[in-house]
């Protein structure tokens, strides 16, 4: 793909005797890399071939794994470790992030709640709960934040939040006003909800859901029927949850008055999307976005004149909401160029331009097998920057021998 406008911005500043600014700011290569590993590997690369170049480093995510350790990094934050209870109640440690401005949480709600906290064969939807994560949003109204930040990817659970709500002080009652016990498969036996006793710290804090997930909370798109097996679910399970969030459902509309069943993102981290919004007056919204907001990014676009990133793949996903498309879309409302680069591209040229990525450049110089490639994937961006770089630096020069041919 063609490097002009990569080349004629770099030529501008060189010319002029400015320093060429590079902004590094990929996502994680999944299964290989993370995003703070992909960005040294980029940095390598410029420093190979332009030693003087200043670079800021911005390493991303996009609301799922990884997203607290980049948003820690890009604010200079700080990470807070608790004891909570797991998906299946058992005592797991946990972490959290404070941003650096030191009221606003990230959250992951993985880390009490994930899918990767229970062995294959003792996953079981039915009765995992979301507790943890309410003791984790608990802890971060603790230490002051004000802003709490909770990417919801990677659930073990089907509550529909439930247990987050519990946590937090709500009462969820049987028909003989007890509390009901955790797990999906118990909201079948919700009567009522009593919020009142939810804890104060909550009353002016702002919670914002990053997703892009947009299933509703259930029916044949919902959050039981699409993850619930994967988390474990029989057939016959599948089918008893999704009756139970549509128990919940009901009993959250008339008793809190939040409509939730139909909205998008509800259905996403086994309905906790829902809980958030019933119980903590939550708003959904692109991981990216919020992501590239909370911190700073336009604002550290200030007198960059190219920006690099990247991703394992580049593909259909890519243009709905992932971290390259977020980091481009910025850049083009800037005029900053930008480049990427992935394991694998599948994308065409023009739906490129379309979201503002000037070019992509695999990693890979040749053939390879994928094993091979993810194994080595550091090396393989590194070396794919410095060809970059290189490539970038015959242009410069190319254009002054050409301006001084032109001025003789």
């Amino acid at each position: 793909m063609a490097l002009s406008p990569c080349i004629s911005c770099a030529k501008a500043f060189v010319c002029a005797g400015l320093p060429m600014n590079i902004v590094v700011a990929p996502d994680s290569f999944k299964g290989s890399l993370t995003a703070v590993e992909a960005t040294e590997a980029i940095v390598q690369g410029i420093r190979a071939v332009l030693p003087e170049t200043e670079v800021v480093r911005f390493p991303l995510a996009d609301g799922g794994e990884g997203t607290v350790q980049a948003l820690v990094d890009a604010t200079r934050g700080r990470f807070v470790r608790r004891k909570v209870l797991g998906p299946l109640r058992e005592p797991v440690e946990a972490a959290f992030g404070v941003l650096g401005d030191d009221v606003t949480a990230v959250i992951e709600m993985a880390a009490a709640s994930g899918l990767a906290l229970v062995p294959a064969e003792q996953r079981n939807p039915m009765i995992a709960t979301t507790f943890g994560t309410g003791q984790l949003i608990l802890a971060a109204l603790e230490e002051g934040c004000r802003k709490i930040i909770i990417g919801i990817g990677g659930s073990a659970t089907n509550d529909g939040g439930a247990g987050m709500a519990q946590a937090l002080g709500a009462k969820l009652l049987d028909a003989d006003n007890r509390q009901i016990g955790p797990g999906g498969a118990e909201l079948s036996r919700l009567a009522k909800i009593d919020i009142s006793g939810l804890d104060p710290q909550l009353a002016g804090a702002e919670v914002l859901v990053a997703s892009d997930v947009s299933n509703p909370l259930c029916g044949s798109e919902g959050a039981s029927r699409v993850y619930g097996p994967q988390k474990g679910a029989t057939p016959e399970m599948v089918e008893a949850l999704d009756k139970a969030l549509h128990q919940y459902a009901s009993v959250i509309e008339r008793d809190t008055g939040k409509s939730v069943a139909e909205v998008p993102g509800a259905g996403a981290a086994g309905g906790l999307g829902a809980g958030l919004l019933a119980f903590l007056d939550a708003k959904i919204r692109r991981g990216i976005s919020i992501v590239l907001e909370a911190t700073g990014f336009e604002e550290r676009l200030e007198g960059a004149n190219l920006v690099l990133t990247g991703e394992g793949k580049i593909d259909q996903q890519t243009l709905y909401g992932k971290v390259v498309a977020g980091v481009a879309s910025v850049c083009k409302r800037r005029d900053v160029p930008v480049l990427a680069f992935a394991g694998t591209v599948a994308l065409e040229p023009d739906e490129l331009r379309s979201i503002g990525i000037n070019a992509v450049f695999p990693i890979a110089s040749g053939p390879m097998a994928e094993s091979e490639a993810m194994a080595r994937a550091g090396e393989l961006l590194q070396q794919a920057c410095e060809r970059v770089m290189q490539t970038l630096v015959a242009g410069i020069d190319l254009g002054k021998a050409l301006g001084a041919l032109k001025g003789q």
